[in-house]
């Protein structure tokens, strides 16, 4: 096992990461950029160290980042989820210099991160892909190709995912405009403009398998996660297990995970992406060789640690546990508790928060970086706190999430909380009707009060000068 681990991540991830090693014995390092200096991940690291000034450059400094753990006597990296997760030439760069990788091998890394090529491979063992092209040089190829497809498409990213780049075109002049915007965007998030064309399905679930794999060649799969509550592509409620699978479905999906992760020697954690419709047809998407974000929710309903599981491998341990073995207990919720604005478009909302209480119970857990005081940065992604619920029944974790939100206080800033307390009270939600459009269709029957908070200033004041008026 690693005697000290440094972690190449930030917030509640870093957290979660450290807490993991913790139980496991492990030392930890944490870096940090000047916004994060005072965090509560950088309080509980066993060391932490700063590894440039500005917000984000030291979390994506690869060769600065390597020296710091062999400087800092660090056997091992944990990459965490974002910034350098998914990069290969890091992954390769710890090896190097004789640095466990917490993750799979850079070379599985380089085969499932470039999304066309991805598809490419999965298509060739047998896996269902949606119709698309190849990178595209221009837009007269664009509507060339698109037309031989079809409309609606998607313009996607080849470097990433995560909704960067992603665009929704339904006829050519879409097409037209979005090309360029998508381009764009890819660039600025992963260094590659480079762009493709697939098949947009109007009202699927976005349904992932999640599998682990060891050094020995064992691979198994813990069940599925529906993530299908979007908003801009950008996941905000998920669940464990989906409510729409059938256990044949579930079965022919996670063997095809599988088979996907042994034809690339797949040796660590990892999600395999698709999207099923309304007949249960399930079509590859991609797929993400980190942790996830919704990992707790499987780990909820297996009992399995995700993250201590990244460690064993990553340290020669071969799995435990086999396939006849993994067992699914109950449901499980997670809400992304993030700092946006759900009345004024998701806009991201920055400043100190003034007052956090966070509620608690049976079956509920919180997985968070945020404290009274915490000052949310206008250069970080939202993300506050991950709220999960477990329940023996869907409806019994339904309102116990219900019950969770209603007590969770964050005042300062805007929070998705009031949202989300909707959604846990609309009646298609609970009988799991809801497609990736169930945001943009629901939005206006989801809609709230916005509650006042009680120590904002302009509230003190204006409830003084109503006493004032009354003596």
């Amino acid at each position: 096992m690693f005697n000290k681990v440094l972690i190449a991540n930030r917030g509640e991830i870093a957290l979660r990461i450290i807490r993991a090693c913790k139980e496991l014995g492990i030392r930890t390092v944490a870096i940090y950029c000047e916004p994060d200096a005072t965090a509560r991940y950088v309080k509980k690291a066993d060391e932490a160290y700063l590894v440039t000034p500005g917000p984000l450059r030291g979390y994506l400094n690869i060769y600065g980042i390597v020296e710091l753990a062999k400087n800092a006597g660090c056997d091992a990296i944990h990459p965490g989820y974002g910034f350098l997760s998914e990069n290969p030439q890091f992954a390769e760069a710890c090896l190097d210099a004789g640095i466990a990788f917490i993750g799979p091998n850079p070379e599985s890394i380089k085969k499932m991160g470039l999304k066309v090529e991805a598809r490419a491979l999965a298509k060739s063992i047998g896996i269902p892909v949606l119709p698309g092209t190849q990178p595209i040089k221009n837009i007269e190829d664009a509507i060339k190709l698109g037309k031989e497809i079809g409309f609606p498409l998607m313009i996607k990213a080849t470097a990433g995912g995560g909704g960067r780049g992603l665009r929704i075109c339904y006829d050519e002049e879409s097409l037209k405009r979005q090309i360029p915007v998508a381009m764009s965007e890819a660039k600025k998030a992963f260094g590659d403009e480079r762009i493709f064309l697939e098949k947009f399905l109007e009202r699927p679930h976005h349904v992932e398998i999640q599998i682990v794999a060891d050094k020995y060649g064992n691979v198994i799969y813990l069940g599925e996660r529906d993530c299908s509550i979007q908003r801009r592509h950008q996941k905000l409620i998920e669940i464990a297990p989906s409510l729409l699978l059938k256990k044949e479905v579930r079965q022919l999906m996670g063997d095809a995970a599988k088979k996907l992760a042994k034809t690339v020697n797949y040796d660590n954690v990892g999600t395999v992406e698709f999207l099923v419709d309304e007949s249960l047809n399930f079509y590859f998407l991609e797929m993400n060789t980190r942790i996830q974000v919704e990992h707790t929710i499987t780990e909820e309903i297996t009992g399995i640690d995700l993250v201590q599981t990244m460690i064993k491998i990553a340290a020669g341990q071969p799995l435990t546990i086999k396939q006849e073995d993994v067992c699914l207990d109950g449901y499980s919720i997670q809400c992304r508790i993030n700092a946006e604005d759900p009345l004024n478009d998701f806009l991201p909302s920055t400043g100190v928060v003034t007052s956090y209480y966070s509620p608690g119970g049976f079956g509920i857990r919180i997985d968070g970086h945020v404290t009274e005081g915490y000052n949310v940065q206008p250069y970080y992604d939202s993300l506050l706190a991950k709220l999960v619920a477990w329940g023996k029944t869907w409806d019994e974790v339904v309102r116990r999430m219900h019950r969770a939100l209603s007590e969770y206080v964050i005042r300062g800033v805007k929070t998705t909380i009031p949202l989300y307390i909707k959604i846990m009270e609309d009646e298609d939600f609970k009988k799991g009707n809801f497609s990736t459009k169930y945001i943009e269709e629901k939005l206006n029957s989801l809609l709230y009060t916005e509650e006042k908070d009680p120590f904002d200033l302009s509230v003190i004041l204006s409830a003084a000068i109503v006493a004032h008026s009354r003596v």
